[in-house]
């Protein structure tokens, strides 16, 4: 695939406490870089798509460790605008059976938190490009990574880009006096390919079937998938501009244990794909992004739409036995599972 995709966000120095133990139960953390946007061009790039990460990364060692990083995955890191004073950083605490993983947040007044839309050139961001992706994550940072989020999709869309939109909610960082649905409702707008999980329709945009619907879909593991697409067809009468809708239904029995599966959208039909039942999970860190990058792989590549949403959760489960945010699964591996190999044999 000869045109770019682009992605903007922010990535973090991910620091994490060993295997499943507690925050400083040993004193020692294990560094690497991590963020949803980060994610989806790695995964890309792994895939073999030309991707570039739209970011800003303060002038310092750590930055700098972090653009190696990207660039060892053949991620383009050349859209970075070195300024602020600061990167931003997270927390994880991976759970393990009924204890639930915990993430915590340090990353006020990030580079990107305060980059301006006028800090990137977009006409050559945008040259030889023919999607771009964002998640409802840069938005929630602060006001003004709302407004650098809302040109840069209505910028792609207006060089005839494709915008792919994952509605990622997150509570702890909606903090500066506007609500999700106030941001997000507008930059949906400008969105053709739109993802979900359970709850992100309901809270980034307040689209909802009936009130505490999903919510107790995700804490009951109980999906139903009649009601998944109901509202996938209430998504397109409130975004008309959609072109996709994808929601990954997961249900969580335990934090080591998840049922993992997905449906697909197109104003038309509605495809339901294979169930994988994750019974060891590694990491589930980056599942949604590597989801999303599957999806966005699967489509810009001309699969069927059917044949791209399995695609997508046959990459999306295969991150779960990889360590780190980033899914470094294979097109190949990817295809096996989505072809029914499942059985986890050495190969040689």
């Amino acid at each position: 695939m000869s045109k770019r995709v682009v992605t903007l966000g922010e990535i973090m120095l991910r620091l994490k406490s060993p295997g499943s133990e507690r925050f400083f139960q040993s004193p020692a953390l294990e560094a690497t870089f991590g963020g949803g946007e980060g994610n989806v061009a790695l995964s890309l790039a792994n895939f073999g798509i030309d991707a570039a990460l739209v970011t800003a990364l303060p002038e310092n060692p750590l930055a700098d460790a972090c653009i190696r990083f990207l660039r060892g995955y053949g991620v383009d890191t050349s859209f970075i605008a070195r300024q602020g004073e600061r990167m931003g950083i997270y927390f994880l605490e991976a759970g393990a059976n009924q204890r639930a993983s915990n993430v915590v947040y340090d990353r006020a007044h990030s580079s990107i938190s305060v980059a301006k839309a006028a800090d990137f050139d977009w006409d050559a961001i945008f040259d030889g490009a023919g999607w771009m992706h964002i998640t409802g994550i840069t938005p929630a940072i602060s006001a003004t990574a709302a407004e650098l989020s809302l040109h840069a999709v209505q910028a792609a869309q207006d060089r005839g880009v494709t915008v792919s939109c994952d509605y990622n909610f997150r509570k702890k960082l909606w903090k500066y006096g506007k609500n999700a649905p106030e941001v997000m409702a507008e930059l949906v707008k400008y969105v053709d390919v739109g993802i979900a999980n359970e709850e992100d329709c309901q809270k980034s945009l307040g689209v909802r079937l009936e009130a505490g619907d999903v919510d107790h879909a995700v804490t009951s593991g109980d999906l139903d998938t009649a009601r998944y697409e109901a509202l996938v067809q209430k998504m397109f009468a409130t975004f008309p501009n959609l072109k996709y809708q994808a929601i990954t239904l997961r249900e969580s029995y335990s934090a080591s244990h998840n049922g993992w599966s997905a449906c697909l959208y197109n104003g038309d039909q509605f495809f339901l794909s294979r169930r994988y039942d994750i019974t060891d999970i590694v990491d589930r860190v980056g599942g949604g992004d590597s989801f999303a990058a599957g999806l966005i792989y699967g489509l810009y590549t001309g699969m069927a739409d059917d044949e791209a949403l399995n695609f997508a959760v046959a990459a999306s489960c295969l991150k779960h036995s990889i360590l780190g945010d980033a899914n470094l699964a294979t097109v190949a591996e990817v295809m096996r599972l989505a072809g029914g190999d499942a059985s986890g044999r050495v190969q040689r």
